[in-house]
């Protein structure tokens, strides 16, 4: 597998990945009725920022976003976030782009990583960002409606780089 930069002529490759985890509704706060125009416009970051596709063979995988979490006083943290194909899943697809993610914010020079917005039934995740070392600083209670309308929490998980 490779993870290389998005280039624009991804998109129509990488938008059914990002409109397959939208539509699940368990895991991203974006809304479902997202079309692929208002998409490109959240998921594909302008520098500072980087978007990334993971590739297998000619397929395009997985993607992640990443940069600051904020502007000015807040810029030394970074944020990632990860879409992968749900016939890629546990392939270590989402790992590898989290790693990726973890090494270019610490080239860049960011001090921490910080994940504003982790569903915390989203159980795979939690654990995997546990093992790269990241904590939960905090849990917002029911922030995140489940399709159905179960209400979880919202983890804001934090690493220092």
């Amino acid at each position: 597998m490779l993870i290389r930069e998005f280039a624009g002529a991804d998109w129509p490759r990488v938008w059914p990945i990002v409109e397959e985890v939208v539509v699940a509704g368990d895991t991203f706060v974006y809304d479902p009725g997202l079309t692929a125009e208002s998409a490109r416009g959240l998921w594909v970051e302008a520098p500072p920022g980087l978007t990334v596709v993971a590739v297998d063979g000619d397929r395009i995988v997985g993607t992640a976003k990443m940069g600051p979490n904020r502007p000015g006083p807040g810029a030394h943290v970074s944020t990632a976030s990860f879409m992968v194909a749900a016939d890629a899943r546990g392939r270590g697809v989402g790992r590898a782009l989290a790693e990726y993610a973890l090494d270019w914010a610490g080239r860049q020079g960011y001090a921490a990583m910080q994940f504003n917005a982790v569903v915390e039934s989203n159980t795979w995740a939690v654990e995997l960002y546990r093992r790269l070392g990241f904590s939960v600083v905090g849990t917002v209670p029911e922030a995140f409606a489940l399709p159905g309308g179960k209400r979880v929490g919202l983890h804001v998980m934090h690493r220092f780089l």
